[in-house]
């Protein structure tokens, strides 16, 4: 008889894109993420305690193989204030798709705005309200 599973978090998420450098330059630039190059061609984004994998759609499959280039939806919190975000975007020239508009977190109530990344990932930030 085996014990009850508990799942305490999330570790990472892995999203598939086209262009590993053209990722990399967009996530550092508009949300400030670090990327690390983990092992010769496979890199990683970092932010806080999380960590968003790269996988490149033109490397070879993986046991990811059947992950889709451009099918990630994924919420990421910030401390700032979603309308100074909202004009950071902007001024990045990244179209806001939706929002600011308050729906339902993790953790209760969050004010969010979603947005694209080069691949077509669907972003959102948020304030935890």
């Amino acid at each position: 008889m085996s014990g009850k599973v508990s799942i305490r978090s999330l570790d990472h998420i892995v999203l598939c894109v086209n262009d590993v450098p053209a990722t990399i330059a967009f996530y550092r630039r508009v949300l400030g993420m670090e990327p690390r190059e983990e092992k010769p061609g496979k890199w990683s984004l970092h932010f806080g305690s999380n960590k968003i994998s790269l996988q490149d759609a033109r490397a070879s499959p993986s046991i990811a193989a059947a992950t889709v280039v451009g099918s990630g939806n994924f919420c990421l919190l910030t401390d700032m204030p979603i309308a100074e975000f909202a004009i950071r975007l902007k001024d990045e020239r990244v179209r806001i798709v939706a929002g600011p508009a308050e729906r339902s977190g993790a953790r209760g109530p969050i004010l969010s705005v979603y947005f694209n990344d080069p691949d077509g990932n669907l972003v959102e930030v948020s304030n935890q309200l």
